[in-house]
This record gives structure tokens, C-alpha cells and sequence, in this order.
């Protein structure tokens, strides 16, 4: 009896959906939960219809996807948190009196008047400006903190 030419096995096909992937983000580490889908769907297309998948690799990768999703939004919370605790921090120095570096690396030193939050457009980072008197710093070059 002859035998079925058989297609390309499940992990060549990973590994150049994998490849492909890499390159266009990076690496590995860049993947995200779309990525993870792809190659997941090209395993399932390219795989030996005479010997599929097992059930426990496609329940092993279905938790993977989950851990994926999971740790994603973990950093999107902790960031928004930082973010947040960033803002707190710099609205308890207004009135105090500061040393640090201005945007325009000039030293400052003095009281803090106000304080400002800008949003970049393009991954929507907040950064929290302090100002003192005409100079903007931003809250990371702030060196001292001096109370009363």
C-alpha cells in the first residue's frame, strides 16, 4: 500500500509561523495574544489530519493563551498604577520646596507651584511635570525634597 504524502508536521509549521512572527515584532518575548492565536490556527491547519493534535497539547496551549491574556492585563493594571501613584506623589509636593534637574538641564531649587500631566499619543504614557516657579522637571529628576 502506498503511502499519503503527508503535509508539513506541527512543529515546522510552528516554527515558521514562530519565525515569521519574531521577525515582524522582534522577538519572542513581543508576541501578544494575536500572535499566539496565528500560530496556534496555523498548527491546527498545517497539522498530520492522520495523527492530530492530542487533546492535552490543545488544552496545554489553550492555557498558555490564558497565561498570555492574564499577564497582559497585570501590566496594563500595574502600569495604570504607577501612573496613578506617580500623580499622588507629585500633588503632595506642591508647596514643598524641591531640587532637580529642568527639562532644559538647568538646576532648580524651589517651591512647587503646580503640577501637569502629559499624555504621548503614541502608547498613551502619562509623564507628571512638576513646576517651580518658570522651570518644568519632570517628578524622576527630582533629587531633594525638603520639608517645611
Amino acid at each position: 500500500m502506498s503511502q499519503i504524502g503527508q503535509p508539513a508536521t506541527v512543529s515546522t509549521a510552528a516554527q515558521q509561523t514562530a519565525a515569521t512572527s519574531s521577525q515582524s515584532s522582534g522577538s519572542y518575548n513581543e508576541l501578544d495574544i494575536d500572535d499566539f492565536l496565528k500560530l496556534l490556527i496555523s498548527e491546527l491547519q498545517n497539522q498530520d489530519p492522520l495523527d492530530p493534535m492530542d487533546n492535552s497539547e490543545m488544552v496545554q496551549q489553550i492555557g498558555q493563551i490564558r497565561e498570555i491574556g492574564a499577564t497582559d492585563e497585570l501590566t496594563k493594571t500595574l502600569s495604570s498604577l504607577s501612573s496613578s501613584q506617580e500623580l499622588v506623589t507629585a500633588s503632595s509636593l506642591i508647596g514643598k520646596s524641591v531640587e532637580g534637574l529642568a527639562e532644559d538641564a538647568s538646576a532648580v531649587d524651589g517651591i512647587v507651584d503646580r503640577i501637569t500631566v502629559e499624555t504621548s499619543g503614541e502608547n498613551d504614557s502619562r509623564t507628571v511635570k512638576v513646576h517651580v516657579g518658570g522651570k518644568t522637571m519632570n517628578i524622576k529628576n527630582i533629587r531633594e525634597i525638603q520639608t517645611g
